[in-house]
């Protein structure tokens, strides 16, 4: 008995025939709704994480190095040429260097040019403050001494000539009086504050006045022990 023969395979389904996450035929992803790129979504009966939101990390402020400060001249000068790079009261190792080169200062320019010096360094300062920190991404950093070396320039000029024994009196006066802040030199540390021209005024403006209250203190005691 003759056996007919056996029929060819059926093609496959076309759902067998399509490779996982391909959109059906004539409807795209975005047709049905869907995100191309989503990864497949998971059985309805297992449970929908819950995506943990995600949180910008700030941008961590600069700190200077050597290479820092001699990359602008405004960082050269804001910085104290180096000296506000101390570890340790970059502060107070400011108004040294402040001290020091003030001795070289007077040797070379008479009153009247140093009193121009000042000025100079007043706006030169103010500049070198803004731009400085706004480089390290910070309104206020305490690696930014010039405010220190300008504010005891000021009194140096008005105080020599004078013994060493009251230069000394007047460093411990200043850096108390910049440290501690007391009243009014509170009061200025407090008005300018901010980013940009005016928290770079406000950087010069507290040392300034604490540089007043080291005179006026160096004025009572000066006519006390006259």
């Amino acid at each position: 008995m003759h056996t007919p023969p056996s029929a060819p395979p059926l093609p496959p389904d076309d759902a067998e025939r399509m490779p996982p996450n391909t959109p059906l035929s004539g409807a795209s992803a975005a047709d049905l709704g869907a995100d191309p790129a989503a990864p497949p979504s998971p059985d309805m009966g297992s449970e929908m994480p819950t995506p943990s939101p995600v949180q910008a990390t700030p941008r961590a402020p600069r700190r200077p190095s050597v290479g820092f400060v001699w990359r602008h001249p405004a960082h050269a000068l804001a910085l104290g040429f180096g000296s506000g790079l101390s570890p340790w009261a970059p502060g107070t190792v400011g108004t040294l260097w402040a001290w020091l080169s003030w001795w070289g200062v007077s040797l070379w320019l008479t009153p009247g040019q140093q009193g121009v010096l000042l000025v100079l360094a007043f706006a030169l300062g103010w500049w070198a403050c803004e731009r400085t920190a706004r480089d390290m991404g910070l309104q206020d950093p305490g690696a930014i001494v010039w405010d220190e070396v300008l504010a005891f320039w000021l009194i140096l000029w008005l105080l020599l000539p004078a013994s060493p024994l009251w230069q000394v009196l007047a460093f411990a006066l200043f850096r108390f009086f910049d440290a501690a802040k007391p009243g009014p030199v509170r009061w200025a540390d407090q008005v300018f504050k901010g980013a940009g021209w005016r928290g770079a005024f406000g950087i010069m403006f507290d040392d300034l006045v604490a540089a007043l209250c080291t005179l006026l203190v160096l004025a009572l005691l000066m006519r006390i022990l006259a």
